[in-house]
């Protein structure tokens, strides 16, 4: 029995270390800067300034398969599987289209521009220049997944259209923490407004 407290004892220690440490490591995180234009009841409008994204597509329809996809292959690249073997920081959030063919998107680092960035091992990678945008975001707790995400996306798009708020309809989901956290996740689903 003792051993067993013991044993309890340090996995929770474990844990607790590593969930402070997540905090701690998410305030020095770049994210992608936006201006709050209006506060709604279930939602934001926000601009997002323009910035560069690292991409991959993956064909896979079902969430958890097409992201652990997309987040080895982009994770890869900017964690030295480029033709240089450097370190390009990770930013938060990161970005994913919601379709039968899913895009994953990380934000460059603000320091960096296309013809600087190193050339990715994965053929698969691309370069978006995503420009200033109006969106509309409704946020979520916990863990994405299929049920969630479809949710919240028809959460939003009722919202937008019991105001008559014009949008693009190509919804995408934002995740804002590392898999090893478990403590206040933060997701999005966002939309284009027109």
């Amino acid at each position: 029995m003792k051993i067993l407290v013991i044993i309890g004892g340090i996995l929770l220690a474990g844990f607790v270390g590593i969930q402070l440490f997540a905090l701690k490591s998410q305030h020095n995180i770049e994210t992608y800067p936006y201006k709050v234009v209006e506060e709604c009841d279930s939602f934001e409008i926000r601009r997002y300034e323009a910035r560069l994204f690292s991409a991959v597509k993956v064909s896979s329809g079902d969430y958890k398969s097409a992201s652990g996809l997309g987040f080895s292959i982009l994770a890869g690249y900017i964690f030295g599987g480029n033709d240089r073997n450097e370190n390009i920081a990770m930013t938060s959030p990161v970005a994913m289209t919601i379709e039968d063919s899913m895009t994953m998107r990380f934000m460059v680092p603000k320091k960096w521009n296309k013809e600087q960035l190193p050339k990715p091992n994965q053929t698969t990678i691309s370069f978006v220049e995503e420009p200033e945008k109006l969106v509309a975001a409704l946020q979520f707790k916990g863990w994405a997944n299929d049920k969630k995400i479809s949710k919240f996306k028809k959460q939003l798009k009722t919202a937008l259209d019991a105001q008559g708020i014009a949008h693009s309809n190509k919804f995408e989901l934002f995740g804002y923490n590392a898999p090893y956290e478990v403590l206040n996740r933060r997701n999005e689903i966002i939309v284009e407004l027109y």
